[in-house]
């Protein structure tokens, strides 16, 4: 029995249809949608349109998409939707601007071409059924009449004050007399309803051929960017179906989308997890080791050989082979934290997910990001586009895989997952969080398959993450468990604020009942009918 003196929320139900997402008017943008006959593609373009307004550090239009869509009964498809870099950007060019060893998140040379419209007008053309100014009628209205600011946003928004500080424009935009909103007050985006104005009427050409693109390329030019309009033409069909990849995992096949994306990390933490009786007769300190340990090989081959497909043909198959899971699996030692090293290959030195699933069964799982709180902080005054930071996670390496090149795309973080059993799509999920992204599709997956926990409490527990050196640790983690680990040698960083975010809605087969969840950490819900 659910305990209702926890504070926390129960899983949703509904038999019909049912979207999540972090914000709750996006969650409402696309139930409305939803309920006055919207399939799944429109309802999360009307969300992601609205949290691209109402949520500017998350996400924005400036910024890349990547979805799993499963139509019912039939085949998962991936949507690519990342952005290229510019044609003349490459890491000669970029350490001859005085780039050294890395590409910062304020440097226009982080800003590659933004793929997100690319990829929503692919979606809606494919599989949409509502005409687009339907679809961004309440986004519209929040850019240009305002919106208020709910509690997360606010802290979020709050905690970037002095980076976004140091964009004139963003500052003039976002931070209004030095400050950050506090919890309620009104805010606009108006030249963003401008462009999603543009967008409905154009499709994609209205924001990257005309007017908007020649502006968005001169303000990055002016910034020292490689950036040109033909770049922005070239984007507009640049978001792409591929197939999926995927692996086995606690009786059914977890779908992600293939690199460029980092989802092959999660498939590969998945793979080695496997290896281990993950049940709950695991202590709280094992599964919490087992799982840093896991994440530290598999974002030590992320790093080192995930990058544009064209750069890293064959690191799929290679990565989730049984010789390299097996080999890694037994690097692990329970006794004590360790060093994670390449299996035999050369070695080389924030966001918003919403998922939806509609009274026809179509399943949609969505993601959307600017990579970075207010990503790259550099606003275009003349259009008010936000531009992303994702090129900060190119190389400055030669013959690195994921070194910057032409047309070239960088290693992503955002990854949309998507659970299915006997060929059927039964869960579209995904987890927020930038770095975290795979290690929380691991975890929460975990918690859902080998402990049989209910839907909202899996994403609820307490989050751990070994990245950087550290294992980052939620203060839910106990202080037994927090003794257990230091003393095999994690160096323990208590978090003062929460460890990403997360949606799900899980189909039942038999009953075709819907289960939602969207995680505490976040302003969001999931709400049906």
């Amino acid at each position: 029995m659910f305990d209702f003196f926890s504070a926390r929320r129960p899983s949703t139900l509904a038999s019909q249809a049912m979207i999540a997402t972090s914000h709750p008017l996006s969650t409402a943008a696309g139930l409305d949608v939803l309920s006055t006959g919207g399939n799944a593609v429109d309802a999360a373009i009307a969300a992601v349109a609205v949290q691209c307004v109402v949520d500017p550090l998350m996400t924005g239009i400036g910024g890349d998409c990547f979805a799993l869509y499963a139509p019912k009964g039939g085949k998962v498809q991936a949507l690519n939707g990342s952005g290229r870099a510019p044609a003349a950007a490459t890491v000669e060019a970029l350490k001859a601007a005085g780039l050294t060893d890395e590409i910062p998140q304020t440097s226009p040379h982080a800003v590659t071409i933004p793929g997100a419209i690319s990829a929503w007008c692919r979606l809606h053309a494919d599989h949409g059924s509502l005409p687009f100014d339907r679809l961004f009628a309440r986004a519209i209205h929040y850019a240009e009449t305002g919106f208020p600011v709910t509690p997360r946003v606010a802290a979020d928004w709050a905690g970037a004050t002095a980076l976004v500080g140091q964009d004139e424009h963003a500052a003039k935009l976002f931070l209004p007399g030095g400050a950050a909103p506090k919890v309620g007050e009104m805010r606009s985006q108006p030249l963003v309803g401008a462009r999603l104005r543009e967008i409905a009427a154009k499709g994609a050409a209205g924001f990257y051929e005309g007017e908007t693109a020649a502006k968005m390329a001169a303000h990055l030019k002016s910034l020292g960017g490689l950036h040109s309009e033909e770049d922005f033409h070239e984007a507009k069909d640049q978001a792409h179906w591929v197939d999926p990849i995927s692996t086995a995992y606690g009786g059914h096949d977890v779908m992600e989308c293939p690199p460029n994306g980092q989802g092959l990390a999660a498939l590969l933490m998945l793979r080695i997890l496997s290896k281990f009786d993950m049940g709950e007769g695991l202590s709280e300190a094992d599964r919490i080791h087992l799982h840093a340990e896991v994440a530290k090989l598999a974002y030590h081959h992320r790093d080192a050989l995930i990058a544009d497909p064209a750069a890293c043909p064959g690191v799929t198959e290679t990565l989730l082979s049984d010789a390299v899971v097996d080999t890694l699996a037994g690097r692990i030692d329970m006794a004590r934290a360790g060093t994670p090293a390449l299996w035999d290959e050369p070695e080389h030195k924030d966001t918003i997910y919403l998922c939806v699933v509609d009274r026809d069964g179509n399943a949609l799982s969505f993601i959307n990001s600017i990579f970075h709180g207010f990503g790259s902080t550099r606003l275009d005054p003349q259009t008010g586009v936000l531009f992303h930071s994702r090129g900060a996670s190119f190389r400055l390496i030669e013959g690195h895989p994921n070194a910057i090149g032409p047309k070239k795309r960088p290693m992503h973080t955002i990854i949309p997952g998507m659970l299915c059993k006997d060929g059927a799509a039964v869960m579209p999920f995904g987890v927020m969080g930038g770095q975290y992204q795979a290690a929380g599709h691991a975890a929460f997956l975990s918690g859902l398959l080998d402990r049989e926990m209910d839907l909202q409490a899996a994403m609820d527990a307490p989050r751990s993450f070994a990245h950087g050196g550290v294992l980052q640790i939620e203060p839910g983690v106990s202080e037994a468990a927090r003794a257990d680990l230091a003393a095999r040698g994690h160096a323990l960083e208590v978090q003062t604020s929460p460890i990403g975010g997360s949606q799900a809605i899980r189909i039942c087969p038999e009953t075709g009942l819907l289960t939602g969840g969207s995680d505490t950490r976040k302003d969001g819900m999931a709400l049906g009918f």
